[in-house]
This record gives C-alpha cells, structure tokens and sequence, in this order.
C-alpha cells in the first residue's frame, strides 16, 4: 500500500478544501493517486470538492486589439505581482501595444513577442526598465492571435481581469458584444460537446454512476441517470448549451439559431488562471530576519 504523506494529504487539501480526514482517507482508498482520490472526494462531497480549481490570485490585466474592419485581433494577459502595478499606466501601456503587436507581428509564442520593437527597444527590454522602474516584477503570460472567420467582438470585465475574443459569423455588432459578454459571465469551455475532452466526460459519468450507486438507485436506473447527469454537465460547460444570460428562457444555441449566426471560436482569458500566488507568513519571515540579525 502507498505510504500516504502529510504533503499528499495537504496537496488534495488544497485542490478540494475537502477536510484534512475526507482527504487522507480518499488517499488511501485511491492507493495514493491524486487524480482518483479527488474523484472520490467529488462523489462524497459533490462539486464543492472542485471549487479550489477555480481559485485565481494572480494579478494583472487582459488587453484586446481588433484590427480595423474586425477581421484580425489577439487577446493577451500581462501578470505583476500586486493589484497597485494592475492598475499603473506604464505597465497597462506595455500589455495593450504587446496586444497590438502579437496582433499585427503574428509572432509564434511570447519569446518571439518579447524580441518585438517596441518604443527605443524591444518588448522585453521595456518590460526589464519598467521591472526596474517600479520595483515588482512583471510578466507577459500568454496571448492568441485571431484571424477571423467572421467578425470580431471583445468584452472587458472587472477591471480587464477578465476578457473575451470571439468570433461571430453572421449576425451582428449587438449580438457579438452579447455574446462576448456571456462568456465572461457564464465562463464556457467550449463552443459544444465535441470541444470537450472525452476522458473528462468519461470521468464525469463514473462519478455520476458512483453517486447513483452510492445513493441507493436501481442497478437498470445507473447508466440512464449517469447520461443525464453528463448532459446536464455538458449543458452547463459549452457555449451552444448555456442559458444566455440576457434571457433565461433560450439557450445561446437557440439564440445563434434564431439571428441565423454562428460561433467560429472563443477565447476567454481569466487573470491569475492556474496560478497560484505564494501566500506570505509574516511571523515566519520576521523570526528568519531576527535570525539572520542574530548570526552577523
């Protein structure tokens, strides 16, 4: 049997805020895997067991350049270290031209951005001078250049922490910002069912038919209760399945449906997503500073 560690059972802790106990005991049910034991934690606690997936502390800011006539565009984050240098002119400055270039440049990946002309420079030495300037750190993350199919439309939400290209074919400018909108409100992962990973369907039907089993449900009820349980699920994760949010009685499918559009694609940017800040202990850090002190 897997020894099971006090970092094992922090690390699932940490990814369920499932208790200390519930964790430890899915450990060694799951033989250590940290992936089945967080699907059994899932099953016994629901979905609360995967909220701290979701949690973003990175700080920063999404910037988003169309081109003229919406045909070309890129969304790109730029991540510092506090939410006083998110709002610094100079450093928003930085992540709207590297928008702007990403855009109009098409370079292939941040490394090829950062060697850009930018002002009496590059991208990275003015980055550098203005790491140098301010005193914090500062990075460009990540960005996705859009050669439209249709036309283009952005959304911009809580203080650029949140942005969205999308790209509408047909309809028109009101539907687009609607839709963009939408997206940064009800955070789709995809534009339908075949955008989905089907090992993530697959895990979502063994944990419906986990749940239905566990709860006492007919043997001939499991499978029948475990596809409506992943429809739901994929309902409430695609673009085309979700309740607009401007009008609960249709879904965004039924509404592209009715203007006679279509979605090409998406990008939704969410600041922080996936990282981590350190969490400071300031009582630890003064006693290391004493102690430093104390040996010189």
């Amino acid at each position: 049997m897997a020894e099971i560690t006090a970092g094992m059972v922090k690390e699932l802790r940490e990814k369920t805020d499932a208790p200390m106990m519930e964790c430890k005991k899915a450990l060694a049910e799951a033989g250590g895997d940290m992936g089945k034991a967080e699907e059994i934690l899932r099953v016994r606690l629901g979905n609360k067991a995967s909220k701290a997936a979701a949690r973003i502390t990175a700080e920063g800011v999404v910037a988003i350049h169309i081109a003229p006539g919406g045909k070309l565009g890129a969304i790109l984050e730029g991540n510092c270290e506090t939410d006083f240098v998110a709002r610094n002119e100079d450093f928003i400055a930085l992540v709207k031209s590297a928008a702007t270039l990403a855009a109009e440049k098409a370079p292939a990946d941040i490394a090829a951005l950062a060697a850009l002309p930018l002002g009496e420079g590059t991208v990275e030495s003015t980055r550098g001078a203005l790491v140098g300037k301010i005193g914090e750190n500062m990075t460009l993350r990540r960005f996705q250049r859009v050669e439209a199919k249709g036309a283009l439309y952005s959304y911009i939400h809580g203080g650029a922490r949140i942005g969205v290209l999308v790209d509408l074919i047909g309809g028109d400018e009101q539907l687009g910002k609607d839709l963009a909108m939408h997206i940064a409100a009800s955070k789709p992962r995809a534009l339908d069912a075949s955008g989905v990973d089907p090992a993530q369907i697959d895990t979502e039907r063994r944990i419906a038919l986990e749940k239905a089993r566990e709860s006492g449900k007919p043997a001939e009820m499991l499978e029948k209760i475990a596809e409506g349980s992943v429809q739901k699920f994929l309902k409430d994760i695609t673009l085309s399945g979700q309740v607009f949010v401007k009008d609960d009685k249709q879904t965004v499918g039924q509404l592209l449906k009715t203007k006679g559009a279509s979605v090409a694609g998406f990008t939704l940017y969410i600041v922080g997503e996936g990282i981590e800040k350190k969490s400071a202990d300031f009582a630890a850090e003064v006693a290391q500073q004493a102690a430093a002190a104390a040996k010189k």
